[in-house]
């Protein structure tokens, strides 16, 4: 082929190669901006999801601080309801040598008005006295039992 048929051969080629060549460039570019535009969102997710999860945990942190908040309130409720009544008086028990004093202390568990328990009944000797004789003689008494 002569070069005078190949002039007008390169000049109709030569076009189509620099728009191949432009396509593939502009395809490379445009795969490299869709990759970063990728990227881009992939971390707005990963900075959503993690932002999702750390409200999550705070909201259940908040719930678990309510409901140990309104467990303590209603015990406090509770513990304020119950009472306990007490009276106390002397008991003085006589025999025929023997004098006893004790402290009575009794008990009782309520619910607002409502009796839970009887009377719970704690006795503290004060004094035991008597006849100093009566307790020698009642030693020797007993000695001589068996």
């Amino acid at each position: 082929m002569p070069a005078e048929n190949l002039a007008p051969l390169l000049w109709v080629i030569l076009p189509v190669f620099v728009a191949v060549g432009s396509a593939l460039l502009s395809a490379v570019v445009m795969q490299a901006r869709m990759e970063v535009s990728l990227a881009r969102e992939r971390a707005a997710t990963a900075e959503a999801r993690a932002l999702a999860i750390a409200q999550n945990e705070q909201m259940e942190d908040r719930v678990r601080a309510a409901e140990e908040s309104a467990r303590r309130k209603a015990l406090e409720e509770l513990l304020s309801d119950i009472r306990i009544e007490e009276r106390r008086y002397l008991r003085e028990s006589k025999s025929l040598f023997m004098n006893r004093k004790c402290l009575v202390v009794q008990e009782r568990l309520f619910f607002r008005n409502i009796p839970l328990s009887d009377w719970v009944e704690h006795e503290y000797w004060l004094e035991e006295g008597g006849d100093p004789v009566a307790h020698t003689l009642a030693a020797t008494t007993r000695k001589l039992l068996p």
